[in-house]
Protein backbone atom coordinates (compact mmCIF):
# COMPACT_ATOMS: atom_id res chain seq x y z
CA UNK A 1 0.00 0.00 0.00
CA UNK A 2 3.16 2.60 1.03
CA UNK A 3 4.77 1.64 -2.49
CA UNK A 4 1.47 2.31 -3.93
CA UNK A 5 0.77 5.57 -2.49
CA UNK A 6 4.75 6.83 -3.02
CA UNK A 7 4.39 6.37 -7.04
CA UNK A 8 0.93 8.05 -7.29
CA UNK A 9 2.14 11.01 -4.84
CA UNK A 10 5.54 10.92 -7.77
CA UNK A 11 3.31 11.25 -10.53
CA UNK A 12 1.52 13.73 -9.20
CA UNK A 13 4.63 15.83 -8.36
CA UNK A 14 5.99 15.81 -11.94
CA UNK A 15 1.97 16.80 -12.73
CA UNK A 16 1.95 19.81 -10.85
CA UNK A 17 5.89 20.92 -11.70
CA UNK A 18 4.90 20.73 -15.25
CA UNK A 19 1.46 22.31 -14.42
CA UNK A 20 3.22 25.26 -12.59
CA UNK A 21 5.97 26.48 -13.93
CA UNK A 22 3.50 26.46 -17.11
CA UNK A 23 1.68 29.21 -15.39
CA UNK A 24 4.94 31.14 -14.67
CA UNK A 25 5.90 30.82 -18.09
CA UNK A 26 3.06 32.01 -19.85
CA UNK A 27 0.15 33.04 -17.08
CA UNK A 28 -3.00 31.10 -16.44
CA UNK A 29 -5.30 32.47 -19.64
CA UNK A 30 -2.69 31.43 -22.00
CA UNK A 31 -4.40 28.58 -23.30
CA UNK A 32 -2.75 28.36 -26.90
CA UNK A 33 0.90 28.27 -25.00
CA UNK A 34 0.17 24.59 -23.94
CA UNK A 35 0.52 22.17 -26.73
CA UNK A 36 0.04 18.70 -27.34
CA UNK A 37 3.68 18.04 -27.46
CA UNK A 38 3.55 19.37 -23.41
CA UNK A 39 1.29 17.12 -22.82
CA UNK A 40 2.95 13.96 -24.32
CA UNK A 41 6.15 15.00 -22.36
CA UNK A 42 4.38 15.47 -19.64
CA UNK A 43 3.24 11.60 -20.27
CA UNK A 44 6.16 10.33 -21.43
CA UNK A 45 8.10 11.64 -17.59
CA UNK A 46 5.24 10.30 -16.00
CA UNK A 47 5.31 6.84 -17.75
CA UNK A 48 8.91 6.78 -17.05
CA UNK A 49 8.70 6.94 -13.46
CA UNK A 50 6.80 4.41 -12.80
CA UNK A 51 9.43 2.34 -14.79
CA UNK A 52 12.60 3.85 -14.09
CA UNK A 53 11.96 4.59 -9.99
CA UNK A 54 11.80 0.96 -9.37
CA UNK A 55 14.89 -0.09 -10.94
CA UNK A 56 17.05 2.39 -9.06
CA UNK A 57 15.77 1.34 -5.92
CA UNK A 58 13.66 4.23 -5.27
CA UNK A 59 10.95 2.26 -3.64
CA UNK A 60 12.74 -0.10 -1.86
CA UNK A 61 12.71 -0.02 2.11
CA UNK A 62 15.45 2.50 3.36
CA UNK A 63 14.53 1.26 7.36
CA UNK A 64 18.01 1.81 8.70
CA UNK A 65 19.54 2.99 5.75
CA UNK A 66 20.91 6.51 5.12
CA UNK A 67 18.99 9.35 3.44
CA UNK A 68 21.57 10.86 1.83
CA UNK A 69 21.58 7.72 -0.55
CA UNK A 70 17.57 8.28 -1.48
CA UNK A 71 18.11 11.33 -2.26
CA UNK A 72 20.85 10.69 -4.96
CA UNK A 73 18.76 7.67 -6.02
CA UNK A 74 16.34 10.28 -6.16
CA UNK A 75 17.68 12.69 -7.99
CA UNK A 76 19.50 10.13 -10.46
CA UNK A 77 15.95 8.34 -11.46
CA UNK A 78 14.03 11.60 -11.85
CA UNK A 79 17.35 13.61 -14.56
CA UNK A 80 17.39 9.94 -16.34
CA UNK A 81 13.67 9.70 -16.22
CA UNK A 82 13.65 13.34 -18.30
CA UNK A 83 16.45 12.78 -20.78
CA UNK A 84 14.56 9.58 -21.83
CA UNK A 85 11.66 11.91 -22.27
CA UNK A 86 13.34 14.47 -23.57
CA UNK A 87 14.94 12.10 -26.72
CA UNK A 88 11.49 10.73 -27.25
CA UNK A 89 10.27 13.79 -28.01
CA UNK A 90 13.25 14.27 -30.32
CA UNK A 91 12.86 11.78 -32.04
CA UNK A 92 9.15 12.20 -32.74
CA UNK A 93 10.20 15.82 -34.25
CA UNK A 94 8.07 17.74 -31.94
CA UNK A 95 11.04 19.61 -29.82
CA UNK A 96 10.56 23.05 -31.54
CA UNK A 97 7.34 23.49 -30.28
CA UNK A 98 8.36 22.67 -26.12
CA UNK A 99 9.36 25.98 -24.13
CA UNK A 100 13.45 24.97 -23.04
CA UNK A 101 12.68 27.65 -20.03
CA UNK A 102 9.94 25.70 -19.47
CA UNK A 103 10.78 22.27 -19.73
CA UNK A 104 14.31 23.14 -17.81
CA UNK A 105 12.26 25.05 -14.98
CA UNK A 106 9.80 21.39 -14.77
CA UNK A 107 12.81 19.03 -14.30
CA UNK A 108 14.94 21.04 -11.68
CA UNK A 109 11.10 22.47 -9.51
CA UNK A 110 10.23 18.67 -9.99
CA UNK A 111 13.69 17.12 -8.47
CA UNK A 112 13.59 19.31 -6.06
CA UNK A 113 9.64 18.13 -4.98
CA UNK A 114 11.09 14.70 -5.19
CA UNK A 115 14.17 14.70 -2.97
CA UNK A 116 12.14 17.18 -0.44
CA UNK A 117 8.80 15.04 -0.29
CA UNK A 118 11.00 11.44 0.04
CA UNK A 119 13.20 12.81 2.63
CA UNK A 120 10.82 14.26 4.27
CA UNK A 121 8.57 11.22 4.76
CA UNK A 122 11.50 9.27 5.70
CA UNK A 123 12.44 11.63 8.22
CA UNK A 124 8.61 11.12 9.71
CA UNK A 125 8.88 8.12 9.84
CA UNK A 126 12.49 7.93 11.46
CA UNK A 127 10.32 10.07 14.53
CA UNK A 128 7.24 7.66 14.20
CA UNK A 129 10.11 4.58 14.96
CA UNK A 130 11.95 6.47 17.66
CA UNK A 131 9.13 6.88 19.44
CA UNK A 132 8.32 2.83 19.16
CA UNK A 133 6.01 2.37 16.22
CA UNK A 134 6.80 0.73 12.73
CA UNK A 135 9.00 -1.48 14.46
CA UNK A 136 10.57 -4.46 12.86
CA UNK A 137 11.66 -7.62 15.34
CA UNK A 138 15.10 -9.08 15.11
CA UNK A 139 16.63 -11.80 16.35
CA UNK A 140 20.69 -11.61 16.61
CA UNK A 141 22.39 -15.03 16.43
CA UNK A 142 26.22 -15.07 17.60
CA UNK A 143 28.28 -14.93 20.26
CA UNK A 144 27.89 -12.42 23.62
CA UNK A 145 30.07 -9.64 23.24
CA UNK A 146 29.42 -9.04 19.47
CA UNK A 147 25.41 -9.66 19.96
CA UNK A 148 25.96 -6.88 22.99
CA UNK A 149 27.60 -4.90 20.29
CA UNK A 150 24.82 -4.91 17.96
CA UNK A 151 22.47 -4.21 20.43
CA UNK A 152 23.64 -1.23 20.74
CA UNK A 153 23.85 -0.47 17.74
CA UNK A 154 19.80 -1.02 17.35
CA UNK A 155 19.57 0.74 20.34
CA UNK A 156 21.55 3.64 18.84
CA UNK A 157 19.89 4.18 16.12
CA UNK A 158 16.17 3.44 17.41
CA UNK A 159 15.26 5.83 14.19
CA UNK A 160 15.86 2.67 12.15
CA UNK A 161 12.66 0.97 13.99
CA UNK A 162 14.68 -2.39 14.40
CA UNK A 163 13.44 -3.94 17.90
CA UNK A 164 15.22 -6.88 19.44
CA UNK A 165 13.14 -9.66 20.41
CA UNK A 166 15.77 -12.27 21.23
CA UNK A 167 19.61 -13.86 20.98
CA UNK A 168 20.34 -16.84 20.19
CA UNK A 169 24.03 -17.96 21.55
CA UNK A 170 25.58 -20.70 19.55
CA UNK A 171 28.30 -22.34 20.82
CA UNK A 172 31.96 -22.26 19.79
CA UNK A 173 31.48 -25.76 18.04
CA UNK A 174 28.00 -25.66 16.69
CA UNK A 175 26.94 -28.59 16.14
CA UNK A 176 23.72 -29.62 13.91
CA UNK A 177 21.83 -31.42 17.42
CA UNK A 178 19.11 -30.17 19.82
CA UNK A 179 20.65 -30.61 23.17
CA UNK A 180 18.84 -28.99 26.10
CA UNK A 181 20.50 -25.47 27.33
CA UNK A 182 19.44 -23.45 29.87
CA UNK A 183 17.44 -20.12 28.21
CA UNK A 184 17.50 -18.39 31.51
CA UNK A 185 20.39 -15.63 30.56
CA UNK A 186 19.60 -11.74 29.23
CA UNK A 187 21.55 -9.66 27.72
CA UNK A 188 20.64 -6.41 27.94
CA UNK A 189 17.07 -7.50 28.76
CA UNK A 190 16.61 -9.20 25.76
CA UNK A 191 16.63 -12.92 26.15
CA UNK A 192 19.42 -15.50 25.33
CA UNK A 193 18.56 -18.80 23.85
CA UNK A 194 20.49 -21.33 23.11
CA UNK A 195 18.16 -24.39 22.00
CA UNK A 196 17.67 -24.07 18.12
CA UNK A 197 14.55 -25.81 18.17
CA UNK A 198 13.13 -23.47 20.77
CA UNK A 199 14.32 -20.60 18.51
CA UNK A 200 12.71 -21.74 15.52
CA UNK A 201 9.42 -22.07 17.19
CA UNK A 202 9.54 -18.69 18.80
CA UNK A 203 10.55 -17.00 15.39
CA UNK A 204 7.02 -18.64 13.97
CA UNK A 205 4.90 -17.98 16.66
CA UNK A 206 6.03 -14.47 16.90
CA UNK A 207 6.21 -14.19 13.15
CA UNK A 208 9.39 -12.16 13.34
CA UNK A 209 10.61 -10.96 10.24
CA UNK A 210 14.57 -10.50 10.99
CA UNK A 211 17.34 -12.80 11.53
CA UNK A 212 20.79 -11.32 11.68
CA UNK A 213 23.19 -14.25 11.91
CA UNK A 214 26.56 -12.18 13.48
CA UNK A 215 28.98 -15.38 13.22
CA UNK A 216 32.49 -16.01 12.14
CA UNK A 217 33.11 -16.51 8.48
CA UNK A 218 34.07 -19.83 9.02
CA UNK A 219 30.88 -21.02 10.81
CA UNK A 220 29.28 -21.99 7.47
CA UNK A 221 27.56 -25.19 9.18
CA UNK A 222 25.42 -22.43 11.37
CA UNK A 223 24.44 -20.98 8.29
CA UNK A 224 23.40 -22.98 5.86
CA UNK A 225 21.59 -24.74 8.90
CA UNK A 226 19.53 -21.10 9.36
CA UNK A 227 18.69 -21.16 5.30
CA UNK A 228 17.88 -24.92 5.53
CA UNK A 229 15.75 -24.40 8.39
CA UNK A 230 13.98 -21.11 6.92
CA UNK A 231 13.75 -22.08 3.42
CA UNK A 232 10.35 -22.24 3.49
CA UNK A 233 9.74 -18.81 5.97
CA UNK A 234 9.02 -15.16 4.44
CA UNK A 235 11.91 -14.56 7.34
CA UNK A 236 14.93 -12.28 6.04
CA UNK A 237 18.05 -14.13 6.84
CA UNK A 238 21.23 -11.33 6.55
CA UNK A 239 24.69 -12.32 7.54
CA UNK A 240 26.56 -9.77 9.28
CA UNK A 241 30.05 -11.77 9.65
CA UNK A 242 31.36 -11.22 13.12
CA UNK A 243 35.24 -10.27 11.39
CA UNK A 244 36.84 -8.42 14.65
CA UNK A 245 39.35 -11.15 14.62
CA UNK A 246 40.74 -10.26 11.07
CA UNK A 247 41.86 -6.71 11.32
CA UNK A 248 41.06 -3.44 12.90
CA UNK A 249 39.07 -2.03 10.65
CA UNK A 250 35.35 -2.31 9.61
CA UNK A 251 34.65 -4.36 6.75
CA UNK A 252 32.74 -2.91 3.45
CA UNK A 253 30.97 -4.99 0.95
CA UNK A 254 31.77 -4.03 -2.78
CA UNK A 255 30.97 -5.50 -6.21
CA UNK A 256 33.83 -6.85 -8.31
CA UNK A 257 33.14 -8.47 -10.86
CA UNK A 258 29.29 -9.31 -9.98
CA UNK A 259 30.29 -11.00 -6.84
CA UNK A 260 29.86 -9.42 -3.31
CA UNK A 261 33.36 -9.35 -1.69
CA UNK A 262 34.12 -8.25 1.50
CA UNK A 263 37.48 -5.87 2.00
CA UNK A 264 39.55 -6.75 4.68
CA UNK A 265 41.96 -4.23 3.97
CA UNK A 266 41.65 -2.37 1.26
CA UNK A 267 40.54 1.99 0.74
CA UNK A 268 38.24 2.74 2.92
CA UNK A 269 36.96 5.61 0.97
CA UNK A 270 35.49 5.95 -2.64
CA UNK A 271 37.09 8.25 -5.15
CA UNK A 272 33.48 9.78 -5.56
CA UNK A 273 33.31 9.98 -2.14
CA UNK A 274 36.73 12.15 -1.72
CA UNK A 275 36.59 15.00 -3.93
CA UNK A 276 34.75 17.64 -1.85
CA UNK A 277 37.78 16.78 0.47
CA UNK A 278 39.97 17.13 -2.50
CA UNK A 279 38.40 20.71 -3.82
CA UNK A 280 38.44 21.95 -0.76
CA UNK A 281 42.34 20.61 0.27
CA UNK A 282 43.33 22.78 -3.17
CA UNK A 283 40.72 26.23 -2.36
CA UNK A 284 42.27 26.44 1.30
CA UNK A 285 45.49 25.62 0.23
CA UNK A 286 45.61 28.24 -2.40
CA UNK A 287 43.98 30.65 0.04
CA UNK A 288 46.68 29.98 2.71
CA UNK A 289 49.60 30.02 0.42
CA UNK A 290 48.18 33.24 -1.12
CA UNK A 291 47.47 35.22 2.10
CA UNK A 292 50.60 34.20 4.07
CA UNK A 293 53.06 34.97 0.99
CA UNK A 294 54.63 37.60 3.33
CA UNK A 295 55.06 35.54 6.23
CA UNK A 296 56.39 33.15 4.00
CA UNK A 297 59.20 35.14 2.59
CA UNK A 298 59.46 36.69 6.28
CA UNK A 299 60.32 33.38 7.79
CA UNK A 300 62.64 32.23 4.30
CA UNK A 301 64.83 35.29 4.99
CA UNK A 302 65.29 34.66 9.15
CA UNK A 303 65.84 30.49 8.20
CA UNK A 304 68.61 31.07 5.71
CA UNK A 305 70.12 34.02 8.22
CA UNK A 306 70.09 31.66 10.84
CA UNK A 307 72.65 29.44 10.05
CA UNK A 308 74.52 28.37 6.62
CA UNK A 309 72.15 25.91 4.81
CA UNK A 310 69.16 25.72 1.92
CA UNK A 311 65.66 27.64 3.28
CA UNK A 312 64.09 24.64 2.88
CA UNK A 313 64.02 20.75 4.32
CA UNK A 314 63.12 17.88 2.18
CA UNK A 315 62.23 14.35 3.43
CA UNK A 316 61.22 11.80 1.74
CA UNK A 317 57.82 10.62 3.10
CA UNK A 318 55.10 7.41 2.12
CA UNK A 319 51.89 8.91 0.82
CA UNK A 320 49.12 7.56 0.22
CA UNK A 321 49.12 3.73 -0.75
CA UNK A 322 52.78 3.92 0.53
CA UNK A 323 53.68 5.94 -2.76
CA UNK A 324 56.92 7.92 -1.62
CA UNK A 325 57.02 11.63 -2.66
CA UNK A 326 59.23 14.58 -1.37
CA UNK A 327 57.62 16.70 2.32
CA UNK A 328 58.80 20.44 2.06
CA UNK A 329 59.25 22.11 5.46
CA UNK A 330 60.98 25.38 6.40
CA UNK A 331 64.48 24.16 7.93
CA UNK A 332 65.02 24.48 11.65
CA UNK A 333 68.13 22.60 12.17
CA UNK A 334 71.51 23.22 11.52
CA UNK A 335 72.97 21.07 8.10
CA UNK A 336 74.15 17.95 9.59
CA UNK A 337 74.62 13.79 8.41
CA UNK A 338 73.30 10.72 9.78
CA UNK A 339 74.95 7.56 9.39
CA UNK A 340 73.03 5.26 6.72
CA UNK A 341 69.34 4.09 8.37
CA UNK A 342 69.34 6.11 11.20
CA UNK A 343 67.50 8.86 11.97
CA UNK A 344 67.89 10.94 15.44
CA UNK A 345 63.91 12.70 16.21
CA UNK A 346 64.56 16.21 17.55
CA UNK A 347 64.02 16.52 21.26
CA UNK A 348 63.96 18.79 24.13
CA UNK A 349 67.44 21.07 23.88
CA UNK A 350 68.29 19.52 20.81
CA UNK A 351 71.57 21.24 20.06
CA UNK A 352 70.79 21.07 16.38
CA UNK A 353 67.90 23.12 16.39
CA UNK A 354 68.36 26.60 15.53
CA UNK A 355 67.32 29.35 17.71
CA UNK A 356 64.66 30.39 14.74
CA UNK A 357 63.87 26.68 14.20
CA UNK A 358 62.36 26.50 18.07
CA UNK A 359 60.35 29.16 17.67
CA UNK A 360 59.37 28.24 13.86
CA UNK A 361 58.97 24.18 15.16
CA UNK A 362 56.85 25.06 18.42
CA UNK A 363 54.16 26.74 16.43
CA UNK A 364 54.21 24.76 13.74
CA UNK A 365 54.85 27.86 10.96
CA UNK A 366 57.65 25.15 9.84
CA UNK A 367 55.09 23.11 8.23
CA UNK A 368 53.68 26.01 6.17
CA UNK A 369 55.68 24.75 2.79
CA UNK A 370 53.40 21.64 3.04
CA UNK A 371 50.61 23.48 1.70
CA UNK A 372 52.79 23.35 -1.31
CA UNK A 373 52.60 19.25 -1.60
CA UNK A 374 49.03 19.85 -0.92
CA UNK A 375 48.49 21.84 -4.36
CA UNK A 376 50.59 18.83 -5.79
CA UNK A 377 48.19 16.49 -4.93
CA UNK A 378 50.65 14.52 -2.39
CA UNK A 379 49.15 15.73 0.94
CA UNK A 380 45.73 16.89 2.08
CA UNK A 381 45.29 19.49 4.87
CA UNK A 382 43.90 17.31 7.21
CA UNK A 383 45.00 13.50 7.52
CA UNK A 384 47.76 10.83 9.29
CA UNK A 385 50.75 12.92 9.58
CA UNK A 386 53.53 10.98 7.10
CA UNK A 387 56.57 10.04 9.66
CA UNK A 388 60.01 9.41 7.73
CA UNK A 389 60.59 6.31 6.43
CA UNK A 390 63.37 4.78 9.02
CA UNK A 391 60.36 5.48 11.35
CA UNK A 392 58.40 3.34 9.07
CA UNK A 393 60.37 0.87 9.15
CA UNK A 394 60.78 0.36 12.96
CA UNK A 395 57.29 0.86 13.91
CA UNK A 396 55.15 -1.19 11.06
CA UNK A 397 56.14 -4.46 12.81
CA UNK A 398 55.36 -2.93 16.09
CA UNK A 399 51.91 -0.98 16.02
CA UNK A 400 49.27 -3.12 14.55
CA UNK A 401 47.57 -1.28 11.93
CA UNK A 402 50.65 1.69 11.29
CA UNK A 403 50.60 0.53 7.97
CA UNK A 404 46.71 1.31 7.42
CA UNK A 405 47.62 5.18 8.02
CA UNK A 406 48.62 5.05 4.15
CA UNK A 407 44.92 4.07 2.75
CA UNK A 408 44.45 7.86 2.74
CA UNK A 409 46.55 11.01 1.60
CA UNK A 410 48.35 12.01 4.64
CA UNK A 411 47.91 15.41 6.06
CA UNK A 412 49.32 18.48 7.83
CA UNK A 413 46.81 18.20 10.68
CA UNK A 414 44.93 15.43 12.33
CA UNK A 415 42.69 14.45 14.60
CA UNK A 416 45.66 12.77 16.50
CA UNK A 417 47.48 16.12 16.44
CA UNK A 418 44.62 18.23 17.39
CA UNK A 419 44.59 15.74 20.49
CA UNK A 420 47.80 16.18 21.54
CA UNK A 421 50.02 14.07 19.82
CA UNK A 422 52.44 15.58 17.93
CA UNK A 423 55.82 15.86 18.43
CA UNK A 424 58.50 13.60 19.28
CA UNK A 425 57.07 9.95 19.80
CA UNK A 426 60.06 8.63 22.63
CA UNK A 427 58.12 5.25 23.20
CA UNK A 428 56.00 2.82 21.30
CA UNK A 429 53.21 3.21 23.65
CA UNK A 430 53.44 7.26 22.34
CA UNK A 431 53.12 5.62 18.99
CA UNK A 432 50.36 3.26 19.33
CA UNK A 433 47.99 6.10 20.96
CA UNK A 434 49.08 8.24 17.78
CA UNK A 435 48.10 5.42 15.27
CA UNK A 436 44.69 4.87 17.69
CA UNK A 437 43.52 8.50 16.35
CA UNK A 438 44.38 8.02 13.05
CA UNK A 439 42.74 4.70 12.47
CA UNK A 440 39.82 6.44 13.88
CA UNK A 441 39.36 9.21 11.78
CA UNK A 442 40.01 7.03 8.72
CA UNK A 443 36.88 4.86 10.03
CA UNK A 444 34.67 7.86 11.06
CA UNK A 445 36.10 10.42 7.94
CA UNK A 446 33.68 12.91 6.19
CA UNK A 447 34.03 15.99 4.98
CA UNK A 448 32.71 17.73 8.12
CA UNK A 449 34.82 15.91 10.23
CA UNK A 450 37.77 17.91 8.02
CA UNK A 451 35.96 21.05 9.00
CA UNK A 452 35.85 20.01 12.66
CA UNK A 453 39.34 19.09 12.71
CA UNK A 454 40.88 22.76 10.41
CA UNK A 455 38.71 24.55 13.13
CA UNK A 456 40.04 23.06 15.98
CA UNK A 457 43.59 23.75 14.66
CA UNK A 458 43.27 26.70 13.87
CA UNK A 459 41.54 27.46 17.43
CA UNK A 460 44.42 25.37 19.62
CA UNK A 461 46.25 23.48 17.34
CA UNK A 462 49.40 25.76 16.35
CA UNK A 463 51.39 25.24 19.67
CA UNK A 464 51.75 22.36 21.94
CA UNK A 465 54.02 21.38 24.86
CA UNK A 466 55.50 17.99 22.58
CA UNK A 467 56.03 20.31 20.02
CA UNK A 468 59.98 20.95 19.98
Amino acid sequence: MFGLIARVSDVLIVAFSAIFVHWLRFGYHVESAWSDADTLLIAFDCALVLLIFPAFGVYQSWRGKPLSGLAWRVAGAWLAASCIALMLIFSLHRSDVVSRLWFGGTTLLALALLVFVKVTVHLVLRRVRRSGLNQKRVVVVGAESHSRSILNHLRAQSQAGFQPAMVYEPEDDETLTDLPRSDTQTIDGVPVLREFSRLVSKVREARIGEIWLAVPLSNERLLLRFMHEFRNDFVNLRFMPDTRSLSLYNHSLVDILGIPTINLAAAPVTELEMWPKRVFDSLFAFGVLLLLTPVLLAIAIAVKCSSPGPVLFRQRRKGIDGHQFEIFKFRTMRVHEEAPGQLTQAGRQDKRITRVGAFLRRTSLDELPQFFNVLLGQMSVVGPRPHALEHDDLYKNLVDGYMFRYRIKPGITGWAQVNGYRGETTRVEKMEARVKFDLFYIQYWSFWFDIKIVLITLLKGFTGSNAY
